[in-house]
Formats: structure tokens, C-alpha cells, sequence
């Protein structure tokens, strides 16, 4: 069978971060036989290597290879592209993980469209990931139609016939942004780019020890050294004009302006601060033509100027300032609506002095320009948000807790303009977000977990996100749990910020089910069980109703129905042979799908027509009752009781 994926692993002394990597590779949905991992370890010191060469021992698609050590990832990854067989090669890093059916979509999807680079969905946990990128599956992408040059990470699929064509090898040795030299002459010279976005494919992991070689502190006269080197390549691929200036936007934006911002600049220390400013203003000046920073949103615009003009104390103030302005969304309803939940919200940006407001006569940014201080920006930042306020958007993200997985759910926006209390205008953006279970994950259902809503506001020069909430006091109403597309749904509010998040499969004792009462229980003389759930279902739903014990502690499935009964309430209907159950006391359990059980707190008495609801303490009751035995115990034995948890 011919490989059709070749994997490159650079690896050097990840410890036991490898493990996750390598568990992610193993377990494919595309067969071994038609995929390779080729591990290159550069010069490890710890455990590493024995460890890869029995891996590789056990499995006849891992080759290892081990070398002096290089200094960085470059050298690796081009002894991996030598030694490849596959019609495409993946580049994965020793402490990531892909998805479990990343190769196999990821190819499929390149050999679809002829592509001879294929971008997969990223997702980051505690790492920063593109996002605008991957709002929608792109086929047929390119610099000019999409914004492929906002992921230049080497975590990409590549045909190596075009690899062999054009001779594209990694930069080598100690050094930054290989990656970046690599991927901006990829797609530049990529007869088609696919960018598929429908499915996560690589996850993009922070180690707890935040020893990543990312996260490292770089010196800043070799970054910039390095970075030049990116701006050599997208110079020599294309022509003057305005999609050169757009490519070469994104180093000014993402390596110097977003460094020079708010919170972020206000971290570093002052003397690594001012060393960065210096080399900044430096590429700035001889590297960026009059076309490039006018592109720029007006609040990145004001922090290039500062950075071209040598201004480092008005930048300093002027990120003061900014890092103080952030989004706020505040929940305004969440109701089921057709097997879909619809969630309102008002979003605005807010600074220190509260809700972001603009007047109409009031100053706006020039194209190319920096302000005198902070409140100078403050001001032209608010003309240029109220001029910009017919196309500010609002947006509803889903994030996986676990994963850092992130989807868009669609948006119905309006905006209004709203009187101040000082006759200025707060510009407010109104959301209805539709979040269908079945599909919210790029199409495909929401997976068992804590999904957290977020906002993704553009407005007035700024794209910055927040979670949704705090919800107001008294907080909106929330619906019962719902059971849709066989998901078991919970939207709650956080404990500690009042957030909106959903719990997807993943409750058992949250979903009201102690408000039953015995008249929500009922059976018929005909042995058939009703019970009114507060559960909402969109229309009639099998699920099993499992009986457990009597005598020997049987287990019964018996098949039941969930029919709507109301907005917040669902009836289920079960036959329950009572002539089978004339021994004990029978517990029962709702099982919406597989082998996840939702517990009932309903009790069937043996042979009896009857239903007996379980009532418990609440768990605060519970936990000051254990509290106070233990007190008393270790008064008793003359010492203090604690408990330690596993």
C-alpha cells in the first residue's frame, strides 16, 4: 500500500510531553499501512530516545532517526522531509496533538482539491491559533482571498512533489521564524491552498511548565534579524502594490504592533521592552513603504505610528490606556427554540471611566498618523467607531474547555445607538446567537464536555473577545436541560463570574431533577410509567428506561418515549412489567443514547403500582454533616481529623 502521509516529529528532551503526541499519532483513523511517523530526535539528553526507538520497534509505520543537536526545529524537519515516502508530509510538534481524524480528512481533502499545501482547523490551549482563518471550509484558498498568511506555524500537510519541485527546505540552524520563511514562499508558490475547517486537526498545546520554545524570551536583535528574512521572501515573490503591502501588514501587526499592545507590552520588563522598541522601529522604518500601515485597524494604526516615529513613552502611556478597554457582553435571554437555543446578548467596549462612548462631531484618525497622548487617541478612536458602527459585528463563539476547540454559531445582529448620561452615545451591537446541538461544531454535533460562550466584538479599530457574562442581577432565567440530537444540553451560569456556559453529556445531578414530586410519578393500572421531567425535547424521543435490582440485582432495558409536554418540560412513557419485579426495590435510569445513564431519583416498589420519589440532603447539608463527625472523632481520639483527597 503506498504511504500517503508522511508525519516529521522534530523532537528534543520533551519529557513526558511526548506521550500525548505520540497516543495522537498512534491512534489514526487512517490504517498504519498508509501512514508513516519519522520521529528526528536532535541530540536529546533525557529519556527521549530509548523511549522513541522502542516505539519504533512496536510499530512498523515509526521510523527514528538521532542526530548532534542542531539548535532548532529547521534541521529536523528537513532530515524528516529526506527520509518521507508519503505523498504528503504533516509536521507536527513533539508536545501538540492531532485530531483523531486528522490525517485521513486532511488528505482527502488535498487530493480533493489538488492542493498542494492543506491548512487544518487549529485549536489552542493556551496558545494563541488563527481564528478568522477558519470560520469556513476554503478549497481553493490564496494570499489574495483568504487570510492564509495569518498561520505561518509549520502544522500543515504539504505535497512532497511540490516540496521536490520548488526545493522549499526549512531555514537551519539557531535561529526564529523558520517557520515563517518556509510557509510565506509555500504559499506563494502553491498551485492551490485548501483550508478545511470543519474539523479540529492539530491542537496547539501550552506544556504546564511553560517550557515550549515558543514561549521562550528571544533576543531581539536575531528575531528581527530572522524576521527580515520573511520580508525578503514575500519581496521577492510579488510585485509592488497593494497585496505586497497587505502580506507584509502582517509582520508589522502580529510581530511588533500586537507586542506594543496594552497588557501584553505592559508585562516585559522596561529595559527588554525598550530593546525590543528599538529594533522595532528599525524594520519599520526601512522595510515598510507608505502603503503598509494605513491597512492597519485605527487603534493598531496609532500604535505603528508611535513605534515608526520613535516615541517610546507615549506608547508606554498610550498602552496604559488601551489596556484598559476590553468588550463586555452581557447575557439577555437563553430559551429553547425548535431543537436550537437561542442566546441574546447586548455587546460594547468599555474603558476605565465605563461604557465606550462617541459624539458626532468628534475628531477622527488620520491614515498615517500618531496622536499627541492618550486622550487624543481615546478621541479619534471614537470617531472612528462611530463611523465604522454600520459594520462593527458581533460574534458567538463556542469554546471547548478541554480542547480549546472554538466554532462560530450564527449571528442575527442589530445595532443601536443609545443616549448617554452625559449626551454623548454609547453604540451597542444586539445579538441572537442560534446554537443548534446537532451541528454548532463546524456542522457536526456538540462532543461531551464544557463549552464556554464567548464574544468576538470588531468595533472602533479593535477585534477583541470576552466571555459571556457576567449575567446581570438577577441573572436571566435559564432553561431546563435539553435532550436534542441524543445531546443532553445544560446551559448554566458559571459559579464564580455568572458566565454562560454549556454542559454537553456531562451532567447527572444538576439537571432539576430533585424538584420532581410523587404527583410528577405515576403508574397506570395498565403497568405503563409516566413521569413529567423538567427536560426539554423538541419532539417525540426514544430513549431506554433501565430498571436495576430485585433480587440479584437484575438489570431491565425497557424501550420509552419523550414527548414534549411544555417549553421547560418533557413526558416519558415506559411500560414497566411489574410481574417481573416482584422482588425489592427497583431503581431506575433514563438512557438517552449508548451507555450514558441519567439517574432518576424514582424508586418502583416490587409488584406494586407505585412510584416512590428519592428525596436527599443537599450536598451543603451533607458535607456540614461529615464535618461535624469528624470534628467530634478527633475530639474523641484526642487530635484533629482531616481527609486528604486522591
Amino acid at each position: 500500500m503506498p504511504v500517503k502521509v508522511s508525519v516529521v516529529v522534530p523532537v528534543y528532551n520533551p519529557g513526558p510531553y511526548i506521550e500525548d503526541c505520540v497516543a495522537s499519532l498512534l491512534r489514526q483513523s487512517l490504517p498504519p499501512d498508509e501512514y508513516e511517523v519519522i520521529f528526528v530526535d536532535d541530540g536529546s539528553t533525557d529519556a527521549t530516545p530509548p523511549r522513541l526507538d522502542a516505539l519504533a520497534a512496536e510499530h512498523p509505520h515509526v521510523r527514528v532517526f538521532h542526530q548532534e543537536n542542531s539548535g532548532w526545529s529547521g534541521k529536523p524537519r528537513n532530515v524528516g522531509i529526506e527520509a518521507s515516502r508519503g505523498e504528503f508530509v504533516m509536521f507536527v510538534d513533539n508536545d501538540d496533538q492531532l485530531g483523531d481524524e486528522a490525517l485521513e480528512r486532511m488528505y482527502a481533502y488535498g487530493v480533493a482539491h489538488g492542493a498542494d499545501v492543506v491548512v487544518g482547523k487549529m485549536a489552542g490551549k493556551g496558545r494563541t491559533v488563527p481564528v478568522e482563518l477558519f470560520r469556513r471550509n476554503r478549497p481553493y484558498a490564496t494570499v489574495a482571498n483568504a487570510p492564509l498568511i495569518d498561520s505561518l506555524t509549520p502544522h500543515k500537510m504539504v505535497r512532497r512533489a511540490f516540496l521536490e519541485r520548488t526545493g522549499l527546505r526549512y531555514p537551519e540552524g539557531r535561529r526564529r521564524l523558520e517557520d515563517h520563511v518556509f510557509f510565506a514562499e509555500a504559499y506563494l508558490r502553491a498551485d492551490n491552498v485548501s483550508v478545511l475547517s470543519d474539523y479540529v486537526c492539530y491542537y496547539h498545546l501550552a506544556r504546564p511548565d511553560a517550557s515550549n520554545a515558543g514561549f521562550q524570551r528571544f533576543d531581539p536583535v536575531g528575531y528581527f534579524k530572522n524576521l527580515r528574512e520573511a520580508l525578503d521572501v514575500v519581496e521577492r515573490y510579488t510585485e509592488p502594490g497593494p497585496l505586497r503591502d497587505r502580506l507584509l501588514r502582517r509582520w508589522l501587526r502580529v510581530e511588533m504592533v500586537e507586542r506594543m499592545t496594552g497588557r501584553r507590552l505592559l508585562a516585559l520588563p522596561d529595559d527588554y521592552r525598550r530593546e525590543l522598541f528599538q529594533e522595532m522601529h528599525a524594520v519599520a522604518v526601512e522595510r515598510f513603504g507608505p502603503g503598509v500601515a494605513p491597512g492597519l485597524r485605527p487603534a493598531q494604526r496609532i500604535t505603528a505610528a508611535l513605534i515608526r516615529e520613535d516615541r517610546y513613552d507615549d506608547l508606554l502611556a498610550y498602552a496604559e490606556w488601551e489596556a484598559g478597554v476590553r468588550p463586555r457582553a452581557t447575557p439577555t435571554g437563553v430559551e429553547w427554540h425548535e431543537g436550537t437555543l437561542r442566546v441574546r446578548f447586548d455587546a460594547e467596549y468599555h474603558d476605565a471611566g465605563g461604557a465606550l462612548t462617541v459624539t458626532a462631531d468628534g475628531p477622527r484618525p488620520p491614515a498615517d498618523g500618531a496622536p499627541a497622548d492618550p486622550a487624543e487617541a481615546a478621541a479619534w478612536l471614537a470617531g472612528a467607531a462611530d463611523d465604522g458602527f454600520g459594520t462593527a459585528t458581533a460574534d458567538l463563539v463556542l469554546r471547548d474547555r478541554e480542547s480549546g476547540a472554538s466554532f462560530f454559531q450564527p449571528v442575527e445582529l442589530t445595532r443601536a445607538r443609545v443616549p448617554a448620561a452625559d449626551g454623548r452615545t454609547r453604540l451597542v451591537l444586539r445579538g441572537t446567537a442560534t446554537v443548534d446541538p446537532a451541528a454548532a461544531a463546524g456542522g457536526a454535533p456538540l462532543s461531551a464536555g464544557l463549552w464556554d460562550a464567548h464574544v468576538r466584538v470588531a468595533l472602533g479599530g479593535w477585534t477583541k473577545e470576552c466571555r459571556l457574562g457576567p449575567a446581570p442581577a438577577p441573572a436571566p432565567a435559564l432553561p431546563t436541560a435539553g435532550l436534542v440530537a441524543g445531546r443532553m444540553v445544560l446551559p448554566y451560569w458559571t459559579q464564580r463570574h455568572r458566565n454562560l456556559s454549556l454542559d454537553v453529556d456531562r451532567a447527572v445531578k444538576s439537571l432539576g431533577l430533585h424538584r420532581l414530586t410523587p404527583a410528577d410519578a405515576t403508574v397506570s393500572d395498565r403497568e405503563v410509567l409516566t413521569v413529567a421531567l423538567p427536560l426539554y425535547v423538541p419532539d417525540t424521543t426514544e430513549v431506554i428506561l433501565r430498571l436495576t435490582g430485585g433480587a440479584g440485582g437484575r438489570t431491565l432495558d425497557r424501550a420509552a418515549v419523550l414527548t414534549p409536554a411544555d417549553g421547560a418540560h418533557a413526558l416519558l412513557r415506559a411500560a414497566v412489567p411489574l410481574g417481573e419485579t416482584r422482588n425489592g426495590v427497583w431503581r431506575t435510569e433514563l438512557r438517552p443514547a449508548g451507555d450514558r445513564g441519567l439517574g432518576l431519583p424514582l424508586l418502583l416498589r416490587a409488584g406494586r403500582a407505585d412510584v416512590q420519589v428519592v428525596r436527599r440532603p443537599p450536598r451543603g447539608l451533607l458535607r456540614r454533616v461529615a464535618g461535624r463527625a469528624r470534628r467530634l472523632l478527633g475530639a474523641l481520639l484526642g487530635g484533629p481529623m482531616t481527609t486528604r483527597k486522591a
